[in-house]
């Protein structure tokens, strides 16, 4: 299918998405020759209505969209370009131009927010924080020990590996929270292997 320019007038409209969490970050437009230019360079660039002529976000703030992928509507008049960005996207110093828009999955966040909080809070009778207490050595044996209850439930067929492996990610995220890593940065790793 080719883009129909002509039903645009010539300026289509692009929305941006986070290629990680697939959060909508901002809507510009792109004629042919911006969209040209992202193509080759890699690097979001639009037309601006206002100034008319292109322009490379980030140019100014540094904060460039690093393109992943290129879509296209069905009826070939808005483009949706998903993309990993430098810094905040919007100029008001947010991530997105859409405060509240959703993200894929933020449960991972809230839980790290939550195992957080318990560390702070100090709470005897939390679970958690005594897990805190008895420091790294001991997350990484529970991590050891959560992971064979996983390998255990799979091969027995117990019926209870989603249950385990619920339990061996919390226990990760906490060992992880304990070394100030966050999960989001182990997905980096995965992305990076991904490309090789």
């Amino acid at each position: 299918m080719e883009l129909n320019w002509d039903k645009v007038n010539g300026l289509m409209p692009v929305i941006i998405q986070d290629a990680r969490t697939l959060r909508v970050l901002m809507l510009g437009y792109m004629n042919e020759e911006a969209l040209g230019q992202t193509q080759q360079s890699g690097l979001v660039t639009f037309y601006s209505r206002t100034q008319q002529k292109l322009w490379t976000k980030g140019e100014t703030s540094g904060n460039s969209l690093h393109v992943q992928d290129i879509h296209y509507d069905c009826d070939g008049d808005t483009l949706l370009i998903t993309a990993l960005n430098d810094g905040p996207t919007c100029h008001l110093g947010r991530e997105s131009c859409f405060p509240e828009s959703p993200k894929n999955n933020p449960f991972i966040k809230k839980l790290e927010t939550v195992i957080d909080e318990s560390f702070k809070t100090k709470s005897p009778n939390s679970y958690t924080y005594n897990l805190y207490v008895e420091g790294i050595k001991e997350m990484a044996k529970k991590v050891t020990e959560e992971a064979g209850e996983v390998a255990i439930s799979a091969v027995t067929d117990d019926g209870r590996v989603k249950e385990e492996s619920a339990d061996l990610i919390y226990h990760l995220l906490v060992m992880l929270r304990k070394m100030d890593v966050s999960f989001s940065e182990v997905i980096d790793v995965l992305e990076a292997r991904a490309t090789k």
